[in-house]
Formats: C-alpha cells, structure tokens, sequence
C-alpha cells in the first residue's frame, strides 16, 4: 500500500506519449488474438460481421445507411469482447457456483442479446 493509502496501480500507468499509446495498442492487438483463440462466440460474430459488411455496403441507399449497418454489427462484436472479459475475469475470481458470479455472466450475455437484436432493428427499418 502505498503512502496516500491507495493500492499501487499497474506499473504501466505511468507511462505517457507514445510508450502509452504504443503499449494500449499492442495490448488491444493481443486481447483481439486471446479472444479469437479462446472464444468461439466471438469467432462467429466477427465472421458473420465480416460477410454482412460488403451486404451493408451493397444494400445501404447513402453513406449514413451503411454507416449505421456496419455500426450495428460491430456492436455485437464489441458487446461479445466486454462480455467475455466480464466471463475471464468471474472465472478468475472463482469457478464455484454463486448468484452474483451468475448475474455478472447472465448481464454480459443479455448486453450482447440488445446488441443482435438492435442489429436485427437496424437492418429492418433500413431495408424494408
């Protein structure tokens, strides 16, 4: 514990400028492997978000339109990351059974539940 009786944070808060950047960058790049590695929903939707975004390209009538399709796929993937790293880190804590283990694992699922279904929103007013 530190003199101002706070926990010591990450050794890598301190860096600034390009270390920082440079740093957040390479962490993002190995979080996107670990998940595409260890998550098979994860898998799935970015390959489905991959196939639609030429659809979402072909069928929106102006740039807004594609804009949003696109956007609202890559909701579903960024709810799916959240999602599992909310999975990663309850696990971590404990594997046993327990009601708010189960809450935090059943609140990331429905988070990536309102992200396919505001797809499925999305995509209908666009196109019909």
């Amino acid at each position: 514990m530190s003199g101002s009786g706070f926990e010591s944070e990450s050794p890598h808060k301190g860096k600034t400028g390009l270390r920082r950047v440079l740093n957040a960058f390479f962490y993002s790049l190995a979080g996107l492997r670990s998940a595409w590695k260890h998550e098979d929903a994860f898998r799935q939707e970015l390959i489905l978000a991959l196939l639609l975004i030429p659809a979402a390209l072909w069928l929106g009538a102006t740039g807004l339109e594609q804009a949003v399709l696109i956007a609202s796929l890559f909701g579903v993937v960024l709810m799916e990351l959240v999602n599992s790293a909310i999975e990663a880190t309850v696990d971590r804590i404990s594997l046993e059974n327990h009601r708010l283990a189960k809450r935090a694992k059943d609140i990331g699922s429905a988070a990536v539940l309102i992200a396919i279904v505001n797809v499925l929103v999305v995509w209908g007013l666009i196109l019909f």
